[in-house]
């Protein structure tokens, strides 16, 4: 079986967030990048499944400009087999990349997709419920455990009610959650080896039947509001009165 895995170049997670002066979006000059840390997570899974003996090859797949290439190579040093870039606008909506996502697994005819539950960007959650759309195949939302056996995938997922377990007929799409697992670290030997690792190049013209105009765009993006700082009271009578002002009771 093959495991395709999309992963994205994403703003590092522990980097401040600047918003634009013009309001048109989020600064990204001179800003650390790094792997969508739930797309961490995925590649992780699909590293887990391919050395239980559960899957023949890890395929990465990102969707943007050239310093994608980055992101690719990082995912290949952790231990992808190779890797798929389809060059593009950083700016495609959520069911373009899905559409795009979704040829590619039926070009590799992969046996599952395993992506992160959302991009800390964006924070959408759409296109992994969308490629499973895309494509009718199964799907599992938020997994915390996964395990394969006899083509059926096991997926155990956390709900308000407690656990719950899925059984998926492969092929299918399965979105990871963070207390799935923790990514390893790519060592120096692996870093070198991902150099010679092929990564295949496309452009949007090898998607020629693939819609990608969105009719959704961004009017503006702004900083949350600054959080008012908080008062003392001298005691319960005070807080009331200060909470019945505020109108919380």
């Amino acid at each position: 079986m093959k495991i395709l895995v999309p992963v994205k170049r994403v703003i590092d997670p522990y980097v401040k967030i600047r918003v634009k002066a013009d309001e048109s979006g989020v600064d990204t000059d001179h800003v650390k990048m790094s792997m969508n840390p739930f797309d961490e997570i995925a590649v992780e899974a699909a590293l887990q499944l391919q050395e239980k003996g559960h899957a023949s090859e890890v395929v990465l797949v990102s969707i943007g400009e050239t310093a994608a290439i980055e992101t690719l190579r990082a995912g290949l040093a952790l231990g992808a087999a190779r890797a798929i870039w389809i060059a593009a606008p950083n700016d495609l909506r959520s069911l373009a990349i899905a559409k795009l996502l979704a040829a590619v697994a039926l070009r590799e005819q992969a046996g599952l997709v395993l992506l992160g539950k959302q991009a800390i960007d964006g924070d959408n959650s759409q296109v992994g419920q969308m490629v499973a759309g895309l494509l009718a195949w199964p799907q599992a939302t938020f997994a915390s455990s996964i395990d394969i056996q006899d083509g059926i995938a096991s997926v155990v997922r956390e709900v308000d009610s407690g656990l719950e377990t899925l059984a998926l007929t492969l092929p299918a799409v399965i979105s990871t959650d963070l207390r799935l697992n923790t990514p390893r670290y790519a060592t120096l030997p692996n870093i070198m080896k991902a150099k010679a690792k092929p990564i295949q190049q496309l452009t949007l013209d090898d998607f020629s039947d693939v819609q990608v105009q969105s009719k959704q765009h961004i009017e503006k993006v702004t900083p949350p509001p600054v959080r008012q700082a908080g008062v003392k009271v001298g005691n319960v009578t005070e807080l009331v009165n200060a909470l019945s002002q505020a109108g919380v009771i």
